[in-house]
């Protein structure tokens, strides 16, 4: 279970960054204009990777209180304090919606439309995307990333299903 726990823990900044456009969005925050609608869809734009980005950057600025205040020391696999939170923001927050960007650049190659779902892909994009950023900076233990792997797309569609039904997203997966 402690595993499980850092594996999360540790992945946090880039879950925070996967949510964040959905969060924008719903808000109907400025810079609402398609990255490229024929590369990507209509729904990948600037708010999202801005939103994705600072909500990488507050996560990571939280888990340095947390470890301040000392808690989930055996949970902890980065030292805050010593953290560049600017940088890791980057590699966690743009890494993770990098990898939703290309996952829609292949849906679009492939012919699927946008907002239909892709198995697997939906759920493991920004994992792999955030996985390979960070571990280009802090090579992690090579468990953290089968447990996001393995445990992900549970928590996915449970986050979407509970989107859905909060009215952030217009369907459940």
């Amino acid at each position: 279970m402690t595993a499980i726990i850092t594996a999360l823990y540790f992945f946090l900044p880039a879950f925070a960054a996967n949510m964040a456009p959905a969060i924008a969005a719903a808000f109907k925050l400025p810079a609402a204009e398609p990255l490229s609608e024929k590369q990507f869809g209509s729904h990948k734009t600037i708010r999202g990777l801005y939103a994705g980005y600072c909500a990488a950057l507050l996560m990571l600025w939280i888990q340095l209180l947390i470890q301040r205040n000392g808690s989930f020391e055996a949970y902890r696999l980065l030292d805050y304090t010593t953290l560049n939170l600017v940088w890791y923001a980057f590699l966690f927050g743009i890494g993770a919606l990098g990898g939703d960007l290309l996952k829609s650049y292949f849906k679009r190659r492939l012919g699927i439309a946008p907002g239909r779902p892709w198995p697997v892909f939906d759920q493991l994009d920004f994992v792999v995307g955030g996985l390979v950023f960070v571990y280009l900076a802090y090579p992690f233990p090579l468990y953290v990333a089968v447990i996001l792997l393995i445990i992900t797309p549970v928590l996915h569609l449970l986050t979407n299903v509970i989107s859905y039904f909060l009215g952030l997203k217009e369907v459940w997966w």
